[in-house]
């Protein structure tokens, strides 16, 4: 089942949304505030996130721009904004689809279910992942930097999935520790910064050019 966030503050057409989406399958969230929505993108996982632009708090516009530090869920952003200059800033910082206000539901529908297709297709092509001269292919469990195999563990092969699928995008610790050890885990969150340790001495020592970087106050990013 699908998870979506609804970022809207008009409560009715929030519960509209919510009661379409439920009887089409989808599992559904409702915050009301800019502030919430990016709480919870960091505190759960999400398949999509329908987002208002004229919201409290903190905008659509800056919760999708900190959201693209962090994530890369798809984003349809809703709006009363129908100019060409708001589609086109939407889109540069990251937005997937851009609908306006009113909106048919069958469209919203239909282009949720087209974005899961493009990413599951996406994801079915990607088995071989890369980032210069290092790669990582999901079918034999192998991983090389500069052609030289490099050996890992499960958890470790598990940890630098994550953040070649996420590569050039700021990672918390507990955004890992949930993708990665899952929600169930019951431990210290410096267990990231160790494995991160495990795959710099494996991965980058030794080598000028290093992969894996600390944003301090932030997390960990590979680039």
């Amino acid at each position: 089942m699908k998870n979506i966030l609804i970022v809207e503050d008009e409560r009715r057409l929030a519960r509209f949304m919510e009661l379409e989406l439920t009887h089409e399958g989808y599992n559904v969230e409702i915050v009301a505030d800019g502030q919430s929505a990016l709480m919870n993108l960091m505190a759960k996982s999400y398949d999509c996130m329908l987002l208002d632009l004229m919201i409290p708090v903190v905008d659509g516009i800056e919760v999708t721009k900190r959201a693209r530090t962090f994530t890369d869920i798809p984003i349809i952003m809703i709006t009363a904004r129908d100019g060409l200059e708001d589609k086109v800033k939407g889109f540069d910082i990251g937005a997937d689809e851009y609908m306006t206000k009113p909106f048919e539901m069958e469209e919203l529908l239909a282009r949720l279910r087209a974005l899961f297709r493009s990413r599951e297709v996406k994801g079915e092509d990607k088995k071989v992942l890369s980032l210069r001269g290092l790669s990582l292919n999901m079918e034999n469990y192998e991983v090389h930097r500069e052609g030289e195999l490099k050996e890992l563990t499960k958890k470790e092969f598990d940890l630098l999935k994550y953040l070649l699928e996420n590569q050039g995008i700021v990672l918390t610790r507990e955004k890992i520790l949930n993708n990665v050890w899952g929600f169930d885990f019951e431990g210290e969150t410096n267990v990231v910064d160790v494995y991160i340790r495990f795959l710099r001495s494996k991965l980058d020592d030794g080598y000028e050019d290093k992969l894996i970087h600390t944003v301090r106050g932030a997390g960990y990013v590979l680039k």
